[in-house]
């Protein structure tokens, strides 16, 4: 099976181990799937996450789910932009904030990957990814 678009994989397949209580989750890795996996880490949203080298070239990345301390999510929502039929950029000044900046917004820009309020504080626009809460 071909996959078209590996971001929305790995966001299908949190959302999906977070409604089961799955503790962890697993999927194809790739540089910018690690990337994104770094930002939520970073931003409190998931415990950790790890690359386990298969045999091969076969990469697999393995991210930690969070859960509060009364069992709910910390992730209540992952909703993929742009995507591959339909592309979508915004420049520095228009970057989209997530519920108000509650939630954040993840940009590929020139200079890597990052979270919207880093694009917005460097100046930067690029295809805004995914939003996450």
């Amino acid at each position: 099976m071909v996959m078209t678009d590996p971001i929305s994989d790995m966001l299908t397949r949190m959302r999906n181990a977070l409604m089961s209580r799955h503790v962890r989750t697993e999927m194809p890795a790739s540089s910018i799937k690690v990337q994104i996996a770094k930002i939520l880490k970073e931003e409190g949203y998931i415990d950790n996450f790890k690359i386990l080298e298969e045999e091969g070239s076969h990469r697999r990345l393995v991210v930690d789910l969070r859960y509060g301390p009364g069992g709910e999510a910390v992730l209540s929502g992952l909703e993929r932009v742009s995507r591959p039929g339909c592309r979508v950029y915004a420049p520095k000044d228009k970057l989209p904030k997530v519920l108000g900046g509650i939630g954040l917004a993840i940009v590929s820009t020139s200079k890597g990957v990052m979270t919207g309020d880093d694009a917005r504080q460097r100046r930067l626009g690029g295809e805004v990814l995914c939003k996450v809460w």
